[in-house]
């Protein structure tokens, strides 16, 4: 059940995202000095993920060849558009926020899928459906890429706040050092003061002694006169 419901909102998003895509509408490119008949699309996406999405498709047209800017995919399988091989080519140019895709259906003996021909209605069709997936895929990328810095910033914190436990640890068995040498100052303090005393006593009986031995010389002195 819970399958069906995902595979749901992804149609639905999907239809979404077809309503929102850009107006296809036909057109000439010179491409490589050849002015080719084709159709172009437009959509809100940076070109790098318009060229990887177009790149990504046309492969599982045919075989694909990339120069330069330019795709091609000679003999490409395309039933919804010709029953024979065609010949496409496009090009994709755009910036960050917008791209434009041009493709060229060639039929063959220079005929190209143009307006009011049924190829032309399925070419179109083409388009925007890819431009419904880019677009969605787009959407899906950029949501992905914020959940993702969402997950940097949380383990950031996190690695943060495991930082400050370890230091709050440190600064406790810092303060347990510096109470513990507090007490010692205090204990080496009481005994200094201690033996300031004792050494004053010292130096008072080391006075008198040296009194006493001071007039036992006069005394000395004055029996050999």
């Amino acid at each position: 059940m819970k399958t069906n419901w995902i595979g749901f909102w992804a149609m639905l998003m999907l239809a979404c995202f077809s309503s929102r895509a850009q107006t296809v509408y036909a057109g000439e490119q010179t491409i490589e000095k050849n002015k080719l008949s084709g159709l172009f699309l437009t959509v809100p996406i940076d070109e790098k993920a318009v060229s990887r999405e177009w790149e990504q498709a046309l492969r599982s047209y045919g075989r694909l060849n990339l120069s330069r800017g330019v795709f091609r995919v000679t003999n490409a399988d395309i039933p919804s558009v010709s029953s024979e091989p065609i010949n496409l080519i496009s090009q994709v140019k755009g910036g960050k926020t917008s791209t434009t895709l041009f493709a060229s259906f060639d039929l063959g003996s220079g005929n190209f899928a143009r307006p009011g021909d049924p190829s032309y209605s399925s070419a179109e069709t083409l388009l925007k459906d890819f431009a419904a997936k880019a677009l969605y895929n787009n959407e899906v990328r950029i949501a992905e890429e914020s959940f993702a810095e969402a997950q940097k910033a949380h383990q950031r914190s996190v690695q943060k706040g495991e930082r400050l436990g370890r230091d709050i640890e440190r600064n406790k068995r810092e303060k347990e050092r510096l109470q513990r040498s507090l007490d010692e100052n205090a204990k080496e303090l009481e005994q200094l003061t201690k033996d300031i005393d004792l050494n004053k006593t010292e130096q008072e009986n080391a006075l008198t002694e040296m009194d006493v031995k001071k007039k036992n010389v006069e005394t000395v002195k004055a029996k050999k006169q």
